[in-house]
């Protein structure tokens, strides 16, 4: 399944960048069914930058953002709602040239612990048409607010780089997981989309537990 093998190429790539090895990356939309060209293109390296002021604030991808990164941001997003003066967040995606899916899921899972702490829908800043269609695509716009204006600036604060360390695969298998199943949880679509890639994780999952027993 088409899926399935991205989220198995993301955790390849994943096992690339802890050797030291840059690899290069066809750029897939995950959930689109389009591509950015049939093509091997060398896309930046994904930076994840934050700020806040105010109680708003601010979460700017820039480049490529995928699996290698996300342990750290979620450790930042549990940091965030930790602090008692929350009031929103905004994603600045000006500079994003790419996102996989278990990036989205984790901006899903920022939309839906705002709503519970109260703290209204997150903002996405984004001027990207291929970007655009992905998040309208999977149904981001039942959870956030999208502004395609290219000279929105909607936030005060001064993002600066997230301090990001390299997951072991453990940790980035049950990421990924996490991830996938809020994007299933968001409507029916998503569920179909990544039900069979949940299921065969969570069997690696299962497989695994076992043998070490």
């Amino acid at each position: 399944m088409r899926i399935l093998a991205e989220v198995r190429i993301e955790l390849g790539l994943h096992k690339e960048l802890c050797r030291g090895h840059k690899p290069q990356i066809i750029y897939l939309a995950p959930g689109s069914g389009q591509e950015r060209g049939a093509r091997e293109v060398t896309m930046q390296s994904g930076q994840i930058m934050v700020g806040d002021h105010q109680g708003i604030y601010v979460v700017k991808l820039v480049g490529d953002v995928r699996l290698n990164l996300c342990t750290s941001f979620d450790s930042f997003i549990d940091k965030m709602f930790s602090h008692s003066e929350f009031r929103g967040v905004v994603f600045d995606m000006h500079e994003t040239q790419g996102v996989d899916s278990t990036t989205l899921g984790l901006m899903a899972k920022i939309a839906f612990r705002s709503a519970e702490r109260k703290g209204g829908r997150p903002l996405v800043l984004c001027d990207d048409r291929g970007l655009l269609h992905l998040l309208d695509s999977m149904g981001f716009d039942a959870l956030m607010d999208i502004s395609s204006d290219a000279d929105n600036d909607a936030y005060q604060a001064e993002p600066a780089p997230l301090k990001c360390n390299t997951p072991d695969e453990q940790s980035a298998r049950e990421m990924v997981l996490e991830a996938h199943r809020v994007l299933m949880s968001m409507n029916e679509q998503n569920e179909a989309t990544f039900r069979d890639l949940v299921h065969a994780l969570e069997s690696e999952q299962t497989a695994k537990a076992a043998a070490n027993h």
